[in-house]
């Protein structure tokens, strides 16, 4: 059973599913849904587009180089059946597999490192600038400790709309 990759997404197209599109010059294009090959009709990049690999790949989202991918490689040369080599095989196929799913972990929580102080510091801004939601204003009037520092912001305002009134 050969399972090809998606030309657009780089997806598993299994046997008897997807769309082949032959071009002129004999290449062949294979697509797991219609949601690719259309996006390959209209000729986009799949770099550009958010939810391919390659677009994932390319901005550091997923891994790029690991050696667990020289495993997945297509190998086209044949092989004399062996029983005990078949059997090794699968074993390694599934501590390779365990390795790769570890590795990503490690990638993704490298990568959301940074993210959790980011969000802290977004809701303490956001909790400032609203703290009268939280506090009535009368509580804080009387514990001036309740309130954060305050924030200067400085808002200006164009002259031409306050010398002028707003005509019917």
């Amino acid at each position: 059973m050969r399972l090809e990759k998606c030309w657009f997404c780089s997806s598993t197209v299994y046997p008897g599913h997807g769309i082949q599109f032959v071009r002129n010059d004999a290449k062949i294009f294979r697509f797991c849904r219609s949601k690719c090959h259309k996006n390959f009709k209209m000729k986009r990049n799949p770099r550009k587009v958010k939810w391919t690999k390659a677009y994932r790949r390319l901005h550091g989202k997923d891994m790029t180089q690991d050696s667990t991918f020289e495993f997945e490689r297509k190998r086209n040369r044949p092989e004399r059946y062996d029983r005990n080599l078949a059997e090794n095989t699968l074993k390694a196929i599934k501590k390779i597999d365990k390795v790769r799913v570890d590795r990503e972990a490690r990638h993704h929580a490298l990568r959301m490192k940074g993210k959790k102080a980011k969000e802290q510091r977004e809701a303490a801004k956001e909790l400032e600038q609203g703290i009268h939601m939280v506090k009535a204003p009368a509580v804080l009037e009387k514990e001036p400790s309740l309130t954060l520092p305050k924030i200067k912001v400085k808002v200006s305002r164009p002259q031409a709309e306050e010398n002028h009134p707003m005509e019917e």
